[in-house]
């Protein structure tokens, strides 16, 4: 089972409630990536860093934090990381957040 408290202090944070919104709609935010249709494949990292305006290191653990709280799935093409929502993950969390308040 998933750890409610870590996927609560998970969405305590601007920048990764922002990058959970903007991946409801990849195409809306990332048409631009190159690699492949964001909404297939993913999100590449570097993209999700420039829409952020935050250094790597600081989005890369935002994107650690979403995906070990189960919000986030990533799919490796190479040596790239692309980022895409975990629809199941969120919506158990919904359940359980309903369920519990």
């Amino acid at each position: 089972m998933t750890n409610r408290l870590e996927q609560s202090k998970a969405l305590a944070s601007d920048a990764r409630l922002s990058i959970l919104g903007w991946l409801v709609s990849p195409n809306a935010h990332f048409a631009h990536q190159q690699t492949g249709d964001p909404s297939e494949i993913g999100v590449c990292v570097t993209l999700i860093t420039e829409k952020l305006g935050m250094s790597q290191p600081t989005v890369s653990r935002h994107l650690e934090l979403l995906k070990r709280a189960d919000f986030l799935t990533v799919n490796k093409i190479g040596r790239w990381s692309f980022f895409a929502r975990n629809e199941a993950g969120i919506a158990e969390y919904k359940v359980w957040l309903n369920d519990t308040l």
